[in-house]
């Protein structure tokens, strides 16, 4: 990967900006090293190395201190000191220098380059993989979980948990018509099957692997999926206000809630009915023909996308099967959970627009026949398509650390935002973040009194086009965010 070095002045530029803030960041650390290299930079290394964006090694400034610019011990000496540290690492890590004087002292910056996908995670080798591997999260580092270990061990070997066999399941529990008109609608456009044994049939199209039902068919195809797999279901929920934890005036922290189960096919229509049972219905008069229309508070064809964007391209392993995909109804928001955060090289950046690595191809391919899924990538256009059309907010998509969350804003919200104005372009508001904002911060400048109506009309579309940058990434929701002009 190319790296560019931060130019002296840009040093001093941000030194003095850690100095006025008083904060690491995502991909920012903090170190003294006015007597002396520090000796463990493993796990900062590490995280660095692991996450798209790099990160850099500030030294010669004290935290302890009050983020004072303190000078470092010996330039020559911490680079190499820094340098051997950097060689103990699994890849080694090619650290960048820079110095700068800062009042009279002078400050060293190490520039630590993402490694490639293909080659994380990166560790230190003194503690081997499953203890010398970390990931940032805010400002700190903290250790891999089995589970992201073992995504990146996922994507770099081509294992798809969808195709893993599941030894309990038996062709004998799958829907037995289903199966077959399956089968005979992907003969039709295959000639060569008709040449197939019923096994290698089955074996070609993922039915069965190594002679046993794979999680695929199991998802698609069994009478009762949740028999083997009694948390790959979906949950939904009603809450009566903005927050988990609010309650009507009966003091219900739900006013519905239901367990969602059977195949794929089965989920996203039932999931969809439940989302239309409590979405509020309003009727819109046609000012040209006074034909009389009733629209639902969201896009059907919005939620129907999300609710199969999230149990297809869920994550299936073992680390994860445990874990339900969620559907929370608030008063101003619709949110969808899914498990395992976006999969390969996908940033939030790309979706809709670059073509995806697959984690559940064998799934896909099943659920596109069953469900009347394009599987062409049209699901995130779709969506935005859709609340488009509504007049309603951008939907806001998040990558976290161990899960993907759709979110879309109702029309009650959004005019109760508007209602406040908007005073603001976005040129001025990039400049107002020149300095870190909080969420609020942003809202209080705009002149709008609704923070949810400010993210999703004017935060939300700066971090997509990369103008705005998120300093806690990995925390989107953190109440230490804040958002920085790029």
């Amino acid at each position: 990967m190319e790296v560019f070095a931060i130019l002296s002045n840009e040093l001093v530029e941000l030194v003095k900006t850690v100095c006025e803030q008083r904060a690491e960041t995502q991909t920012l650390e903090c170190k003294a090293a006015y007597t002396d290299c520090p000796k463990r930079l493993y796990d900062t290394l590490s995280s660095f190395a692991n996450q798209d964006s790099g990160g850099v090694l500030l030294f010669g400034i004290d935290e302890k201190a009050g983020f004072r610019a303190v000078g470092v011990y010996d330039l020559q000496d911490l680079q190499k000191k820094v340098t051997e540290q950097c060689t103990q690492m699994e890849p080694p890590v090619r650290a960048v220098f820079t110095v700068a004087e800062v009042d009279g002292q002078w400050i060293c910056a190490a520039e630590i380059p993402a490694i490639d996908l293909s080659e994380r995670p990166c560790y230190y080798r003194g503690a081997g993989r499953s203890k010398g591997s970390y990931i940032r999260v805010g400002d700190a580092d903290l250790p891999m979980s089995d589970y992201e270990l073992y995504s990146y061990e996922a994507f770099r070997r081509h294992l798809h948990d969808d195709e893993r066999p599941v030894e309990r399941a038996a062709l004998s529990m799958l829907d037995g018509d289903k199966l077959e008109q399956y089968i005979l609608r992907r003969r039709a456009d295959r000639p060569g099957f008709a040449q197939l044994t019923r096994e290698q049939t089955l074996e070609m199209l993922n039915i069965i692997r190594d002679g046993e039902v794979t999680l695929a068919a199991v998802m698609n195809f069994c009478l009762y999926p949740q028999g083997y797999f009694p948390q790959l279901g979906i949950t939904a929920i009603v809450v009566p206000g903005t927050q988990i934890g609010d309650t009507d005036t009966d003091s219900a922290r739900f006013t519905d809630n239901k367990r969602i189960e059977g195949t794929i096919d089965t989920m996203v229509e039932d999931a969809v009915a439940f989302c239309r049972r409590n979405m509020k219905v309003r009727t819109i008069i046609d000012p040209v023909t006074g034909a009389r229309k009733d629209r639902t508070e969201y896009p059907i064809n919005a939620i129907r996308e999300a609710v199969l964007n999230a149990v297809i391209h869920r994550d299936y392993s073992i680390y994860t099967e445990g874990t339900p995909v969620q559907i929370d109804f608030f008063a101003d928001r619709l949110e969808i959970h899914s498990p395992g955060s976006l999969y390969g090289r996908m940033t939030v950046e790309q979706l809709g627009v670059a073509r995806p690595d697959l984690r559940n191809p064998a799934l896909a391919v099943m659920a596109e026949e069953l469900t009347g899924a394009e599987n062409r990538y049209s699901g995130i256009p779709t969506i935005r398509r859709a609340m488009a059309d509504y007049g309603l907010p951008e939907p806001v998509f998040e990558n976290r650390r161990n899960e993907f969350v759709v979110i879309l804003y109702n029309q009650a919200a959004a005019e109760a935002a508007a209602e406040h104005g908007e005073q603001a372009d976005a040129p001025d508001l990039l400049a107002f973040c020149k300095t870190p904002r909080s969420r609020q911060e942003i809202a209080n400048y705009l002149g709008i009194k609704t923070v949810f109506y400010a993210m999703s009309h004017y935060v939300q579309p700066l971090l997509r086009s990369g103008q705005l940058a998120m300093t806690l990434p990995e925390s989107p929701k953190s109440r230490k965010q804040r958002y920085d002009a790029v």
